[in-house]
């Protein structure tokens, strides 16, 4: 079941809480992206590892979920998306590690920055989550006019006085 909520501040997409998650959830979706790209790139050809091609391609991910979430509505899928772009980062290193995570983590700072601003990142995305209305509310918003960046966004003003929707 579905939870309606009104136009009210809390359920904007600016609000100062969602704000700040937002910021939160961008800056580790492109750290970590980063750091991946840091750590795959010079090992790019190695034939017994697979890893650095999956950490570009998660690496480009990362940073196109964190693009969409500065620049799009507020949808709960792209919130999910995120925080499972993260958590799976965050999930193969302990996978591929097995026991040794730990020992494997000590030994790579670039591994503990990774994990941080993983953890971080899975948090702000969840909680982006949870306060996002659900996605037929902003599509139901975005049909009337009101708020998201693409309604307020460059030729708004033309869109609004030749009646083109967004």
């Amino acid at each position: 079941m579905g939870v309606s909520r009104n136009a009210g501040s809390e359920s904007t997409r600016d609000a100062p809480k969602k704000r700040l998650l937002r910021g939160i959830a961008v800056q580790t979706a492109v750290v970590a992206g980063a750091v991946h790209l840091l750590w795959a790139w010079p090992r790019l050809g190695s034939p017994p590892d697979a890893r650095p091609y999956f950490f570009l391609a998660g690496s480009a991910l990362a940073v196109a979920v964190a693009v969409a979430t500065l620049r799009a509505d507020e949808y709960r899928r792209l919130y999910a998306l995120g925080a499972g772009t993260l958590g799976t980062f965050l999930g193969g290193f302990l996978v591929w590690h097995g026991t040794g995570a730990l020992a494997a983590l000590a030994a790579d700072p670039l591994a503990i920055v990774a994990a941080i601003v993983e953890v971080v990142g899975v948090g702000a995305y969840l909680a982006l989550f949870r306060l996002a209305p659900p996605t037929s509310v902003v599509v139901e918003r975005r049909a009337r006019g009101e708020g998201g960046p693409e309604a307020e966004g460059p030729g708004a003003e033309g869109r609004a006085e030749s009646g083109e929707e967004p």
